[in-house]
């Protein structure tokens, strides 16, 4: 039986560069009290709006990348990488893009019983907007949900349930207080981030991170602490054992030219790292890829 509808909504929007989306067939989902629809991320173009007085399902939206600007209820909020919203039946939204820089983002629309009991319940109100502190944890489930989202199976509008579950908590878990995002020290955490994502092929060790972010190690780590659920040398493998997962997947680099690239002086300290990280040492995983 077919879970997964092929014919895209009228309500997707079509002023898009690229998208990668689902829609399920609710019919399927009839005693559920918690319904996924649809999902997807989207690559906006420069001049994308969307405005909307209504909307017949409740949607959580998340900000990859770019920067732009969304009205709730009548109320502006910037938006930039991190930051969530939702809306639902009777929540007028107008989403606009900064030309120089459009959005990249992630939604899923749900229906049923519990779809605003659950939004309400995790801070997630409908028109309201909340900034999380690992952006990468909240893609990581998306992707997730997009996956299973487009699997034509029995099982898949309850593994959507699952994970639409999921990624509430998880906003709720990583949400920053709206006072403290404003605060010097998360504005330093935020710049760290950011130097660890653009530099992470060139830095080796915690002491380069804090020397390019101009700050020392231990305030370094305690500002992790403060706003992540990592250390920052954590964060700094994640992202080289990431792009080495990616490259193994998608190119014929060896083991060891990837330890070299990632700046590990010993191949087998590298395979430990991506072992610790993945279940399986680099070559098992790709030869399994």
């Amino acid at each position: 039986m077919a879970f997964v509808d092929k014919k895209e909504p009228d309500f997707f929007s079509k002023q898009v560069l690229e998208a990668n989306r689902f829609y399920l067939n609710t019919q399927s989902q009839k005693k559920q009290k918690l319904k996924v629809v649809c999902g997807g991320r989207e690559h906006c173009q420069p001049g994308y709006r969307i405005d909307r007085p209504d909307f017949p399902f409740y949607s959580i939206e998340f900000v990859a990348k770019g920067k732009g600007a969304v009205i709730l209820k009548g109320k502006k909020f910037s938006l930039f990488a991190g930051r969530v919203f939702s809306y639902g039946p009777d929540i007028a939204h107008v989403m606009t893009n900064e030309t120089q820089m459009p959005l990249v983002k992630y939604f899923v629309d749900f229906t049923g019983p519990d779809a605003s009991k659950m939004l309400r319940k995790f801070g997630l109100a409908p028109g309201n907007t909340a900034q999380v502190s690992s952006p990468e944890v909240i893609i990581q489930i998306f992707e997730d949900l997009i996956k299973n989202g487009q699997t034509n199976s029995s099982y898949t509008p309850l593994l959507c349930t699952s994970i639409l579950q999921q990624l509430i908590f998880k906003i709720a878990e990583t949400s920053i207080i709206e006072s403290t995002r404003k605060t010097a020290a998360f504005y330093t955490y935020q710049k760290s981030r950011e130097i660890i994502q653009q530099d992470f092929l060139t830095i080796r060790s915690l002491d380069n991170i804090a020397d390019r972010c101009h700050i020392d190690n231990a305030y370094l780590c305690r500002l992790f602490k403060q706003f992540d659920n990592q250390t920052p040398y954590q964060y700094l493998m994640h992202m080289k054992m990431s792009y080495a997962a990616n490259k193994l997947q998608t190119s014929n680099s060896s083991v060891k030219e990837l330890a070299f690239e990632l700046g590990f002086s010993d191949p087998f300290h590298f395979s430990h790292v991506f072992k610790r990280i993945f279940g399986v040492p680099p070559g098992t995983f790709k030869y399994l890829r």
